[in-house]
């Protein structure tokens, strides 16, 4: 190895003086100077093979350095097993790749040799085998480490309570959440159920991902970049679209989307937004965590891998959102188009941390655009329903002065917007909180109602009934909020002088404190946006709470051992209580 490092160091002298050298005595004066500089540039030693261009000798020791290395490199191409079966010949191998692209990098400055540039094109046909073989184990690692799979937390530990069942027919569980999972076989591995989204799919094995690293650093320093980025991203791909499949997901083209029927179009909706919000929380994050470390250090190689994988896919989904928003303006889709505008504008952050990079900014702003569109669609279904109403002829008389068809088709609507709006408060687990929604959009309505053309068509029976399902969330917020911590204040009729009764006097009292401290904390950002329901419910729970809290008080009061130690147990006077109740409901803004 010496010999043949100095070799390449006198051939690089060799070639610089010639290039530089532009007649024969420009070139014997700087052979003179490198003899001067170092014993070993003697005259005799650098003048050799400067006369023949064609003379082989050269790029003597390049062509030993070849020799061996087509050795090496030829007998694992001739492999008809896997490399990468055996650590010891896949280590030998990328060995071997390396030098041959050292040797490679070392020997091109002098390539417009003619006997180096000979030798470097036989370098180059090396280079072409080893990166043919090379791919090949690529994809045999990536097709090999799809078959196994396994969930891991963001914190990369081991989630041994989620369990794993065969997909069904749907695609969903018995919850109505999708099956997350894969493999070559019908059994797909899923996740039962989904509650949330904080779930990183490792679909290859960690030994599989430092394997591809290694060939992928191998392929992109050889110049092979963009063949290692095409064979990763063409495997992954063809994941990502089945598990797409499996979550229900058809491909549809937007002239399909627009001529289904409206009920298949509306189960195809609820299809799109569960398979949405786990490709773009949980499959396509997944994905460019892989690809950052299958491409770790080469950036621009990884940007442009997951790009090519999620492309297909990002653009399905997107089609199907667009295809609902240039579609029929009917006002019986307003509440699923609203379901589709909802999903996106959910996931706009999630658009924008996964697709981050240069490449991947014609998704991002597509989405973007997209998005939009569906807001317009909203409007307009608002301008076609206002215009339906207007346009309706006044000269046709309704036989016998019975329902007209347009009151009948607005309180349809409005049927619709409450079934929306209930299926919506079963998000908050706290029922109160649940009551405290249903009440904020039950008066909103009532007053969009009474302010505009509505009033007439809906009728005052209609407002009187919905005032009466306002009037009864506010009663369903104090039974859940309050009736329990009014319970602590019940008396019974025993003797104060008794020791149980004092020690359960002062069990009340202290739980009073803690369940009321907890109540008003849980509360403090709960917002009643109407100024008036607002002040009507505060005053409804002073009249609940502040008698009973003040006879229970006077009570303990007027037990003798407790008396003289009563402030120690009474930690909040009346007026505190009411205090703390008129703080309520202001959304955290005091």
């Amino acid at each position: 190895m010496a010999e043949n490092g100095e070799e390449k160091l006198l051939a690089v002298a060799r070639h610089i003086a010639k290039t530089l050298g532009q007649n024969d005595s420009m070139a014997d004066d700087i052979l003179q100077i490198f003899s001067n500089f170092d014993g070993r540039f003697s005259r005799e030693k650098l003048s050799e093979n400067m006369v023949d261009d064609n003379n082989p000798r050269g790029c003597a020791a390049l062509d030993r350095d070849l020799h061996s290395l087509d050795r090496q490199i030829s007998q694992y191409v001739a492999l008809d097993h896997p490399i990468w079966s055996h650590t010891a010949d896949s280590s030998a191998f990328l060995d071997a790749i390396d030098d041959l692209i050292r040797t490679v990098r070392d020997w091109s400055p002098m390539a417009a040799d003619k006997s180096v540039g000979a030798c470097l094109a036989r370098a180059d046909d090396l280079m072409q085998q080893a990166m043919f073989r090379v791919e090949n184990e690529f994809r045999s690692l990536m097709d090999r480490g799809a078959e196994s799979f396994e969930l891991s937390r963001n914190n990369h530990e081991s989630t041994g309570n989620l369990s794993f069942d065969s997909d069904d027919d749907n695609g969903e569980n018995e919850e109505g959440l999708p099956h997350i999972g894969a493999d070559l076989d019908h059994q797909i591995p899923v996740a039962q159920p989904v509650t949330d989204y904080d779930i990183i799919i490792d679909a290859l094995p960690s030994g599989t991902i430092n394997d591809l690293h290694e060939i992928s650093k191998r392929m992109i320093a050889a110049g092979f970049g963009k063949e290692c980025s095409h064979v990763y991203s063409t495997c992954r791909r063809e994941f990502l679209e089945e598990s797409m499949s499996r979550l229900g997901l058809q491909k549809l083209s937007i002239d399909e989307v627009q001529k289904m029927p409206w009920q298949e179009l509306e189960d195809e909706i609820d299809r799109w937004i569960k398979a949405a919000n786990v490709a773009l929380r949980i499959l396509f994050p997944s994905e460019r965590r892989l690809c950052d470390r299958v491409f770790f250090g080469f950036s621009s190689a990884a940007d442009l891998s997951f790009m090519e994988v999620c492309r297909g896919s990002t653009t399905q989904l997107l089609n199907f959102a667009d295809a609902i928003a240039i579609g029929s303006r009917s006002p019986e889709r307003l509440f699923k188009v609203l379901d589709v505008f909802e999903t996106l504008r959910d996931l706009m952050p999630e658009f924008d941390s996964v697709f981050s990079d240069q490449y991947c900014l014609v998704l991002r702003n597509k989405a973007i655009t997209i998005w939009k569109r569906l807001g317009e669609a909203i409007r307009g279904i608002f301008m076609e329903l206002e215009n339906l109403i207007r346009r309706d002829p006044a000269k046709a008389a309704v036989p016998g002065g019975g329902l007209h068809p347009i009151t009948r088709y607005m309180a349809w609507v409005m049927e619709l917007l409450e079934s929306n709006l209930e299926m919506k408060s079963k998000i908050y687990r706290d029922s109160a909180l649940c009551s405290v929604f249903m009440m904020n959009n039950g008066r909103y309505i009532v007053q969009k109602v009474n302010d505009s053309e509505l009033e007439s068509l809906l009728g005052d029976g209609w407002i009187r009934k919905h005032t009466a399902k306002v009037r009864q969330y506010c009663t369903n917020y104090q039974r859940s909020s309050w009736n329990k911590i009014l319970g602590t204040l019940k008396l019974d009729n025993s003797s104060l002088a008794s020791n149980a009764t004092l020690n359960s006097m002062k069990e009340k009292i202290k739980s009073f404190n803690s369940q009321f401290e907890d109540v008003c904390k849980a509360q403090s950002s709960w917002v009643v946006f109407d100024e008036q329901l607002r002040e009507e419910l505060r005053i409804s729970v002073s009249r609940l709470l502040l008698p009973a809290y003040r006879n229970f008080i006077g009570r303990l009061q007027c037990i003798p051992e407790i008396g003289r130690n009563a402030d120690r147990l009474i930690r909040y006077g009346p007026e505190d209580i009411e205090g703390r109740i008129n703080e309520l409901f202001e959304g955290g803004r005091k």
